[in-house]
């Protein structure tokens, strides 16, 4: 009976029409054919509008985006795109952990940047060596992060825009919690708002966490025209493109974004705030963020991350993840996923207080 608040998979419903409209178009025989590596533009084009719409970011739906299995596929797609053997990618720490897979795989070198709670988790641009910033090829950023949880915003963009232009740096930047939010007027921002962001990144974006959809698989990548055409004929290469089925469903998700997010969020608030409270009684200290379906927690003194994992493993029957999996600066934390039902964290968490 192990309760899970390891990994972060919504445990909310992919919304009734979604699914409805898969299953109409995938009774549809032209739908079974190869579909393009570049996608359909009727996808492509309601992500043009939701960026329009949602960030005020206008993108060109024939050479600005283009459709991926899920973002992850995209991260890695993009190392091998772009890194060479030898060439350093600037990655977080902590961090998603295909950032540095991708790069390895690739044959480059990762380079961490740590993210350290006195800076709110943001990158120092100003501790990277000059010399591995002149060699690097990419720099991997993740705001609202996983793991910590932590927001980015113009200022910072604006800063790495300027870093990225001095040594000729491509940004990819992981926008997959863009619409886990609990405050309205402090809602995430897209790295494309920043000024001249399109002259030397992407962004990453995904269906996941915004429709609960991480089985379907599809995410996208906009941006900079030139990494997209590189990206789309690495792709080429690789895959044959995503089900169009998918895509029309997909397509159909961006029409009610707004309603299908704030359904979410009620969700996700009220859990984040028990887990608050609880560990606020019980004296566990936490980041306190405004996005994302991560708390990200110290462990108490006299813990490592792995070994206070290991006593909620084997004390209550509860899987967190330790804040070392993601990187050496995540040691002395652990991450916690609320995409679980109410009823199951309530119990993981009472678990946790009888041990602690």
């Amino acid at each position: 009976n192990v309760i899970s608040l390891g990994i972060g998979d919504p445990d909310i419903p992919t919304p009734p029409e979604i699914v409805e409209e898969l299953y109409r178009e995938a009774k549809n025989p032209v739908n079974h054919r190869y579909p393009s590596s570049y996608g359909l533009m009727l996808f492509k084009g309601a992500v043009s509008d939701y960026y329009e719409k949602r960030f005020n970011v206008k993108l060109d739906p024939s050479s600005e985006i283009i459709p991926l299995w899920g973002s992850k596929e995209g991260i890695a797609s993009v190392a091998y795109a772009f890194i060479n053997p030898g060439d350093i990618a600037l990655i977080p720490d902590p961090g998603y952990l295909v950032y540095k897979i991708g790069t390895s795989f690739a044959g480059g070198t990762a380079y961490a940047m740590p993210l350290l709670e006195k800076n709110n988790f943001l990158a120092d641009l100003k501790n990277i060596d000059e010399e591995v910033a002149k060699k690097a090829k990419i720099m991997h950023l993740n705001y609202p992060n996983n793991p910590t949880s932590a927001d980015g915003n113009i200022d910072f963009f604006n800063k790495v825009v300027d870093f990225a232009e001095k040594n000729n740096i491509l940004v990819c930047h992981d926008n997959a919690y863009s619409e886990v939010y609990f405050d309205e007027n402090k809602k995430p921002v897209s790295f494309l708002n920043a000024v001249n962001s399109k002259e030397v990144g992407i962004e990453f974006n995904s269906l996941s966490k915004t429709f609960n959809m991480t089985g379907w698989r599809i995410g996208y990548a906009v941006g900079n025209k030139k990494v997209i055409e590189s990206l789309g004929k690495y792709k080429t290469n690789v895959d044959s493109g995503i089900f169009n089925a998918i895509q029309f469903a997909a397509t159909s998700a961006f029409k009610n974004y707004s309603r299908y997010v704030h359904q979410n969020i009620s969700v996700y608030k009220s859990r984040r705030e028990l887990v608050y409270s609880t560990f606020d009684k019980i004296g566990i200290k936490y980041y306190k963020s405004n996005s994302t379906i991560y708390i990200w927690v110290k462990v108490p003194e006299g813990y490592s991350s792995k070994s206070f994992a290991e006593l909620l493993l084997n004390k209550a029957n509860v899987v967190v993840t330790p804040g070392n999996a993601f990187g050496n600066y995540g040691e002395g934390y652990i991450r916690i996923s609320i995409t679980l039902p109410d009823s199951r964290l309530e119990e993981a968490l009472e678990r946790i207080k009888k041990v602690l």
